[in-house]
């Protein structure tokens, strides 16, 4: 499986790391494309988040339009944008297409194939219920950075642990993971 993760310059870059290091652990990936956005590097850094290295990571500039990525016969099974900012998910719901971010997106709608927009805000104003709207209609996944406490997590890293879970299971990538009524070894 050959996904995308897009980071964003959206507050959880925890999230992200998450997200790789558990598609990392999968031997079903074999090809993930990395993209930052402009800020994104200095959430992580204002945050203390660093990411996994591995040899199936490709990272391509925001701003490469030629990139493999920005075209449907590239065949991508997955896209997942973790954190998503709010400024992204609108310019996607508008069709906008500046950077590799927002065209890998828009492929993916157009291509019928999975996107998932890990949303990172708090309050939602109309204008983010409607451009998410817009995006679940169009056939994309809004699942927002909201964990379960269910599962009685002891630290941070154990909630954001729980909603990466959910997202690389939406991307569709089987993972050991803990669920409702059972526990699972990770």
């Amino acid at each position: 499986m050959r996904v995308i993760v897009a980071i964003t310059g959206a507050s959880g870059a925890i999230y992200a790391r998450k997200t790789l290091e558990l598609l990392l652990a999968s031997a079903e990936v074999s090809r993930i494309a990395l993209i930052r956005s402009r800020y994104a590097d200095d959430v992580m850094q204002a945050e203390g988040v660093t990411l996994p290295t591995d040899e199936r990571i490709e990272e391509y500039a925001n701003d490469d339009m030629w990139a493999s990525p920005a075209s449907g016969s590239a065949r991508w099974d997955a896209m997942i944008v973790v954190p998503a900012s709010m400024g992204t998910v609108g310019r996607v719901a508008s069709g906008v297409s500046s950077t590799l971010i927002e065209r890998a997106a828009d492929v993916m709608l157009k291509e019928r194939r999975r996107l998932i927009f890990v949303v990172r805000e708090s309050p939602y104003s109309l204008i983010h219920l409607r451009n998410m709207t817009t995006l679940t209609e169009a056939g994309a996944i809004i699942a927002p950075a909201s964990p379960g406490f269910y599962l009685h997590p002891d630290s941070i890293e154990a909630l954001c642990l729980h909603v990466a879970e959910r997202v690389v299971g939406l991307a569709g990538v089987h993972i050991p993971q803990q669920e409702w009524g059972q526990t699972e070894e990770r």
